[in-house]
Formats: structure tokens, C-alpha cells, sequence
């Protein structure tokens, strides 16, 4: 009960901090960035501020503890990364890292989405000499105890396999100094949060805490309440319910499914296709590939070899199509997903948002669009007002004009011929610190 009350609280403190006005416009200096990480900012074409970032940085560089509702790809990466950054490479303030000791710590959900963090902040972090390392686990633990034997400042780990090297003697978080928890939501949804509470417990009570999350069921608010001292709230809308996105809905005969998803899915644009489970992900991948549409897919029967090489020739753009379970999308972060189909109706409005939050990145416009048959037009119906969306419904059939326009719209993909698949056991975070990275610079920040 006092649970439920505490996260009740912690809602409306939230949605009064999204009442605030949005901060005047302003520039990463002007938040207090410094010099140097503005510098590396405007080489990549970075010069504005999401609003998150505008809202939580310099909270978080005063070394506050932040607590940040944002949806994925609201740039709430560089929103922590930035100041962690920022506050580790002031040797005055933190001490400089140890054998098996890092100072800054960042905890995620899932593998995919420590390589997505570890590679911004690996970006940053090399002109600071601020060292990064990512601790998952399907790869050689041998390999991670050695780097942390040769001491790293900041660690993106996922919850089992820090466990593990904890346990082993192999790392220790007596030096952690700032502590970051990214999609707190989902790894309650994971059943994480035992093993988050053992990690915090862990790390000195003096340390600076920042969790960002989408919401604060689930045992999440009592983590708040339990190890973020008088946090600063900060809150931005979430982009999957913003005017750039158009939902729609296709009721159909269950029989023409998968002629209908072939139909979208030969579109010159990226489709993110979302299955309820892992053997019917494959499923759907192989019948769009046998039926002329080249698609692969994501999920949790893949290792994690596969799973990087099925992202990597999505983000290049072959094949254009991507079929994926909830769990393996949320390392997903790939832009110019022009539309999400969920071929298989969500468990909840949460995971709707969850979902469709993968189009319509960093301002971009984009579609969501849900195959029902008319068994579920009532469930389906009650996610989208749960989510806070009104679709335009369609009943359709193959080769319906609704359809066809669907089909034919998107921006051809300037292909780009994918480089060898990343070896799991040395993401790219591991690499020394001068090796170059090639990456799009997108003009504003991303997640």
C-alpha cells in the first residue's frame, strides 16, 4: 500500500515537473557542458539540446540526483552520459579509477542496449581518455575480468553478469561515484530489480544517482524512494503520441495476414514488424522472405552474434525489414524506421508505446499501424485509449487502397555495404581509445 502510494506521489510530482515550461532555447554550453564535450558535440553536427537534455542537464551536472521520464530516443543517453562524463573527468571531484573499480557505473536491461549506450559514451569519452567497457553476459566472462583488472572508469552492464564478476571478486563498486539506471521500467519487467537493489546496495550512499524510466509500476517508485536522495524531476512527453506520428489500424480476415504484411512490407522504407513471440517472429521473417520481401529477425532464441549482425544489416538497409519480440526490440535504436506494424497486438498500452516509440525518432515523422482481425478489435481498442491514441481504422483486404498507400510509401534506403558482423566478447566499446568510429552525424542528439 505504501508502495502504491509512493509511486502515486511520485506521478503527479512527474507530470507537474512536464507542466513546467519548456527551458528557453539554448546550446549544450549554455547548460554548463564543457569546452571540450561541446567541441566533440559540434563535429558531429550536434548544436540543440533535446528537451530532456535541456530539462535534466544541469541538475545532473551539479551532481544532483536526477530522476527522468523519457521515452526511448527522447536523447535522455546523452542527458546522463554527458554530465557522467563531464563529472569523472574532473579529477578534483573523483578519484582516478582503480583496479577492478570503476567510477561511474550504468545499468540497462538488455545487451543490445549496453552496446547502444557504451558506443555514445565510448564517442565522448575518447578525447576525456575516460574509459568505457560493456558487461553482458552470452560471451566470455574471462575476457571482462581481465579489462577490469586492467581498470576502466565506466561500466554499462546488465544485471546478471555484474552479479557474477561481484561475486567472483572480480569487480568491485566501492569507487562508483555516479550510478545510472536507463529503462528502469523494463528491467522490473524482467525481474530485475532484485538484483538492481543488490548492485545499489553495493555502490557508496553518498554517490550521485540518476534513474530514468517510462513509468514507476512495478516496483520502480520504491526504488526512487529507496536510494535517490531529494532527486530533481524532470519529465518530456512521450514522442509516440506527438503529431508526427499517424496511427492506423487494419481489421482484417485472419487468413490474409500474411499477404496483407507482405504487401506493406515490400514499402522502400524501413518496417519494424512486432511479434508476439519468438517462433512466431521467425515465422513471419521466413514468410516474408519466401514470398519475395527479404526480412530478418530478432529474438531471444538468437545468440548474441546474430542478433548484432540482424541489427547491423537492418541499420544499412538490407533487408529493409526487421521482424522483432518486445524483449530483443528494446536495444533497438536504429534511425529512419519510417513505419512499426504490430502484426501481433501488444500485451499492454505500455508496451504500444514501447513499440511504436522506434519510428519517429529524433523529430522525424513516421506510422504505426496494428493488423487486427475482428476477434481482436475490442482489445486492441482498448490499448489505444489507454495509450492516449485515436487510429484511423480501415477494414482491408489485400490490394485495398488503404493498402496499396501504405505500400508505396517511405524513402528509398541509400544502401550501405554492412561491415563484418562485431564480435559479442569485444564490443566496440573495448576498443583503445584512438581507433575511429564512422557514424552518421545527425544534427541533434539522440538517444
Amino acid at each position: 500500500m505504501a508502495e502504491q502510494q509512493s509511486a502515486l506521489n511520485l506521478d503527479r510530482a512527474l507530470k507537474a515537473a512536464l507542466a513546467v515550461p519548456v527551458p528557453p532555447p539554448t546550446t549544450f554550453a549554455g547548460l554548463g557542458v564543457p569546452a571540450g564535450l561541446v567541441a566533440e558535440l559540434a563535429a558531429r553536427s550536434i548544436h540543440e539540446p533535446f528537451a530532456i537534455q535541456a530539462r535534466a542537464m544541469p541538475d545532473a551536472l551539479a551532481g544532483r540526483d536526477v530522476l527522468g521520464r523519457a521515452q526511448t530516443g527522447s536523447g535522455k543517453t546523452l542527458a546522463f552520459g554527458l554530465p557522467m562524463l563531464a563529472r569523472l573527468a574532473d579529477k578534483a571531484a573523483v578519484p582516478r579509477r582503480g583496479q577492478k573499480a570503476p567510477r561511474g557505473l550504468v545499468l540497462v536491461p538488455t545487451r543490445e542496449l549496453a552496446l547502444q549506450v557504451a558506443d555514445v559514451l565510448v564517442q565522448f569519452g575518447r578525447p576525456l581518455r575516460t574509459s568505457v567497457m560493456t558487461v553482458y553476459g552470452g560471451v566470455a566472462i574471462s575476457r571482462q575480468i581481465d579489462r577490469l583488472r586492467r581498470g576502466v572508469d565506466i561500466v554499462v552492464a546488465t544485471p546478471g553478469r555484474l552479479l557474477d564478476l561481484m561475486d567472483r571478486g572480480a569487480c568491485t563498486l566501492d569507487e562508483v561515484s555516479i550510478t545510472v539506471l536507463d529503462e528502469a521500467d523494463h528491467m522490473a519487467d524482467l525481474g530485475f530489480l532484485p538484483s538492481v537493489t543488490r548492485i545499489l546496495d553495493a555502490t557508496p550512499a553518498g554517490g550521485q544517482r540518476m534513474l530514468f524510466s517510462a513509468t514507476l509500476d512495478r516496483g520502480v517508485a520504491g526504488l526512487v524512494t529507496s536510494y535517490l536522495s531529494d532527486p530533481a524531476l524532470h519529465a518530456v512527453a512521450a514522442e509516440v503520441t506527438a503529431s508526427q506520428v499517424e496511427h492506423e489500424v487494419f481489421v482484417l480476415p485472419a487468413a490474409d495476414k500474411v499477404a496483407i504484411a507482405t504487401e506493406i512490407a515490400s514499402r522502400d522504407g524501413r518496417t519494424l514488424f512486432f511479434a508476439r513471440t519468438k517462433h512466431g517472429a521467425g515465422r513471419l521473417a521466413r514468410q516474408l522472405s519466401n514470398a519475395g520481401v527479404p526480412a530478418a529477425a530478432i529474438h531471444g532464441n538468437l545468440n548474441q552474434n546474430q542478433r548484432q549482425r540482424a541489427l547491423a544489416a537492418f541499420a544499412a538497409g538490407h533487408p529493409r525489414v526487421l521482424v522483432a519480440t518486445d524483449v530483443a526490440a528494446r536495444g533497438i535504436h536504429v534511425e529512419d524506421i519510417g513505419l512499426v506494424v504490430h502484426y501481433d497486438p501488444p500485451n499492454d498500452h505500455k508496451d504500444y508505446l514501447h513499440r511504436s516509440g522506434r519510428t519517429a525518432r529524433a523529430g522525424a515523422t513516421g506510422a504505426v499501424l496494428a493488423l487486427v482481425d475482428p476477434s481482436q478489435v475490442k482489445e486492441v481498442g482498448r490499448i489505444h485509449d489507454a495509450a492516449g491514441v485515436n487510429p484511423i481504422s480501415h477494414h482491408v483486404e489485400p490490394g485495398h487502397q488503404a493498402v496499396r498507400k501504405l505500400a508505396g510509401s517511405g524513402t528509398p534506403i541509400a544502401l550501405v555495404q554492412p561491415g563484418p558482423a562485431r564480435a559479442p566478447a569485444r564490443p566496440r566499446a573495448h576498443r583503445a581509445a584512438g581507433r575511429p568510429t564512422r557514424r552518421a552525424r545527425p544534427r541533434r542528439a539522440a538517444s
